[in-house]
């Protein structure tokens, strides 16, 4: 009787272990989106804060596209106002088109791209944009391996009975992966 006894115990101490380590797990998982994603928001802010310094170098050079200038600018805006990881995801891709055009626009003035104070913007954003696409897909991996828990078995029953919900992928539009058209 005492060996049955001893049994029960020592199973309802490893189900006990097993949730506590179940729910401990989910909550590093999600504590390591919530890392990534704070990673990736530092490098846009950092992006949104060169900005303005890259439009101002070459507004210089190329005044009469002043519509390119006003997209950049609203764009950044965009940016800096979203607040979801949707929200934030749609305004970087805005960002990120509007950028290849005024890029684009750029090629088209040999002083402004020898201009020193330009190239150092664009090698600076250049390592800003490495760096989100390295942040991005860091935070992709973490949400994939934060979401199979939340749906894999036996931790998808933790999941749902403590609230820890999927979190969403940080993903590139179809328009942001096209090459902008500039047109004189």
């Amino acid at each position: 009787m005492n060996w049955i006894l001893i049994l029960v115990v020592v199973i309802i101490v490893i189900l006990i272990i097993a949730i506590i380590a179940l729910y401990n797990g989910l909550v590093k998982s999600r504590n390591k989106v919530k890392n990534a994603w704070a990673q990736i928001d530092v490098q846009l802010n950092r992006r949104a804060d060169l900005i303005p310094n890259l439009v101002e170098t070459v507004k210089g050079y190329a005044s009469h596209e002043k519509t390119i200038f006003d997209d950049v600018t609203k764009a950044r805006s965009g940016l800096m106002n979203a607040n979801t990881v949707k929200d934030i995801n749609e305004a970087n891709n805005t960002l990120s088109g509007t950028l290849k055009t005024l890029f684009a626009v750029a090629e088209n003035y040999p002083d402004l791209k020898a201009n020193q104070n330009f190239k150092e913007l664009q090698k600076q954003l250049a390592e800003t944009e490495d760096k989100i696409a390295y942040a991005r897909q860091f935070y992709n991996d973490t949400v994939y391996m934060y979401n199979n828990k939340c749906q894999t078995f036996p931790s998808s029953i933790f999941a749902s009975a403590f609230g820890f919900k999927e979190a969403d992928f940080f993903e590139t539009a179809g328009e942001a992966r096209s090459v902008p058209k500039v047109e004189f």
